[in-house]
């Protein structure tokens, strides 16, 4: 399969693993959450929000969330965890929302799947005066020797070098703010085995192919001295976010 191919192959695979994705995915530290709200902020779109990791967190705050999600599966899962909170089929590239309409976009795990060239003027039109765009990855910390491993064993991350480098944005947004949170997640085994199975390129191999992979993690667990026998587990990430705000203007005002 083309690289073009492969790459739209995997953006459309989430919906099928919709529920493992759910339980294997981390959430998101609140020291990253605080960052990417600017202050006076209530209206906010979770774009691209997948089974709502940060829509939950969102209208845990009492925010006023809506979410937009181009996968049927992933938007049923999604209603499920956070059923209060509207949710929308779209994508970057079309949202469907008014003009002005959100005080603050955010997309978690979700822009190195967008085309900035469309996406970009996209979320400037829905987003009020001073509005602005957060950007955030949760990106497991391979400083320590098992978490390494395990990139290997799952062939790391096909988006990595889109990750970790400076998000493509541009005009009519300003210069690109960055904060990194380190934190750990506490894990049981199976939520690894879940967190493996949800990326897309071990969703969509040859069913040989992924049993294959998901036993060398399983045998990671059972063998690993920092993991063998262990109930629980502590997943150490980088959570990675940048901030936006369109040219000229500053954070929204409280009122």
């Amino acid at each position: 399969m083309a690289a073009d191919g492969r790459r739209a192959a995997q953006a459309a695979s989430f919906g099928a693993a919709a529920a493992t994705y759910q339980r294997g995915r981390p959430t998101y530290p609140p020291e990253a959450i605080d960052w990417l709200l600017p202050p006076g902020a209530r209206r906010v779109l979770d774009l691209g929000a997948g089974t709502g990791k940060l829509t939950s967190l969102l209208h845990g705050r009492g925010l006023d969330v809506v979410a937009v999600e181009p996968s049927g599966g992933m938007r049923a899962q999604l209603a499920l965890c956070v059923p209060d909170v509207p949710v929308f089929a779209g994508t970057a590239e079309e949202i469907p929302l008014e003009d002005g309409s959100v005080d603050v976009v955010l997309a978690a795990q979700a822009w190195h799947w967008v085309d900035p060239r469309r996406a970009v003027p996209e979320v400037a039109r829905v987003l009020a005066a001073a509005g602005q765009l957060g950007l955030v990855w949760n990106i497991r910390d391979e400083r320590e020797e098992w978490v390494a491993e395990l990139g290997r064993i799952i062939h790391g991350d096909h988006n990595e070098d889109l990750i970790n480098s400076a998000p493509a944005v541009g005009p009519p947004f300003g210069p690109v703010d960055r904060l990194d949170v380190e934190w750990r997640n506490r894990i049981t085994p199976g939520t690894l085995i879940d967190l493996a199975a949800s990326r897309s390129y071990i969703i969509t191999m040859q069913a040989g192919e992924r049993a294959a992979v998901l036993a060398a993690v399983r045998r990671l667990l059972d063998t690993h001295p920092a993991l063998a026998g262990r109930a629980e587990i502590d997943l150490p990430y980088v959570t990675r976010c940048s901030r936006t705000f369109l040219a000229g203007a500053g954070p929204v005002s409280a009122g």
